[in-house]
């Protein structure tokens, strides 16, 4: 039996960052392959077991910069993915743990803008140290919810 969506509103937040992930994943591909191209890589010819770190010297900063940060959507974001889904759970999926994932989100997003196009440091810290505030507040949350 489905719950229904309006029991759980915390999933939809969940599911806009799987969703921007795999755009972060499409625009990275779009950008690399083309750069392989200029660079004068030839990947049929590429040494087996040769992978993107052993080249990416190679290439142009702002095409890494996708890359780098395709794998940071997969690196905390896995952390808000068990948040999301013990609220869930636990039947917290609604009101402040939904206005914390949204913030959450929000802020990876612009995160992967910053790091994408323009990727100052200082400002990226910012952003990632914003956005872990939210999350820590969710895994509190999560934590009363499954003590309850």
């Amino acid at each position: 039996m489905a719950i229904p969506m309006q029991d759980m509103p915390i999933l939809l937040p969940a599911a806009v960052l799987v969703m921007w992930s795999l755009i972060v994943l499409f625009w990275m591909v779009a950008t690399r392959f083309p750069a392989f191209s200029k660079a004068g890589m030839d990947l049929a010819k590429a040494d087996p077991g040769v992978r993107y770190q052993d080249v990416e010297a190679q290439l142009p900063a702002n095409v890494n910069w996708k890359s780098h940060n395709y794998t940071h959507l997969m690196e905390q974001p896995t952390l808000f993915y068990a948040t999301v889904a013990i609220l869930a759970l636990a039947g917290a999926g609604t009101g402040i743990n939904v206005a914390l994932a949204w913030a959450y989100v929000v802020l990876r997003i612009v995160h992967s803008f910053w790091q994408i196009l323009v990727n100052t440091i200082p400002v990226r810290i910012g952003l990632f140290a914003l956005s872990t505030c939210f999350l820590f507040a969710m895994a509190v949350n999560a934590l009363r919810a499954t003590l309850a």
